[in-house]
């Protein structure tokens, strides 16, 4: 029973995120933080893939955990093989995502709290679609710094230097989408640590 919930919450965490990047984000050609945001760069400059070059760049992360943090392999190698997966399939989405005529804004803002809702979700049950998020997370518990500070610091890294190589791309829009996938997964992971508070308290 626990495998079955841990597997749906994957896959509708991972929807959410497919569903963010491809018709919110894509459309407007928008940049997020980690290797999601370094995938949509070399998809904008190549025409590769987002989720195929996420599954690349995860590979060595996932070794390195595997070796050093075999508690954060397990927590994630499912959550990035099906992320990886379904944001190719529901790639087509950007059609959609064009056709819908909305402001940047508003899409850059929609494709934030799309994505924070499905890695928070995931969050919840302690599942991560790995990532530089997993090298944040591994390197906070390694230099004992708070892992949301310092995967906001790669994340804006990674969103700057992004706008820079993506001619089209807008930094201002890209910075509002990293902010609402912070302040989503935030409010809906400390939503979980009050209502375990709670069952504490009774």
């Amino acid at each position: 029973m626990e495998l079955f919930k841990k597997t749906l919450i994957i896959f509708i965490g991972c929807f959410f995120i497919a569903v963010g990047i491809n018709l919110f984000l894509v459309p407007f050609r928008l940049l997020e933080g980690g290797a999601l945001g370094i995938s949509l760069v070399i998809h904008y400059l190549t025409g590769v893939k987002v989720g195929f070059t996420f599954l690349l760049i995860s590979i060595p992360i996932f070794i390195f955990a595997w070796v050093f943090y075999r508690s954060f392999f397990y927590n994630g190698i499912h959550g990035m093989l099906i992320s990886s997966i379904m944001i190719d399939v529901f790639y087509p989405l950007h059609i959609l995502g064009e056709n819908l005529m909305m402001s940047p804004f508003l899409s850059a803002a929609l494709g934030g709290v799309f994505i924070g809702s499905g890695v928070g979700v995931m969050f919840r049950f302690d599942i991560s679609m790995g990532g530089l998020d997993l090298l944040g997370q591994m390197l906070a518990r390694k230099l004992a710094l708070n892992p949301g500070v310092v995967i906001f610091c790669i994340d804006l890294v990674i969103v700057s230097v992004g706008c820079m190589l993506i001619v089209s791309s807008h930094l201002l829009l890209s910075y509002t989408t990293v902010f609402f996938v912070g302040v989503t997964t935030s409010l809906i992971v400390s939503k979980q640590g009050r209502r375990r508070t709670s069952y504490n308290d009774v």
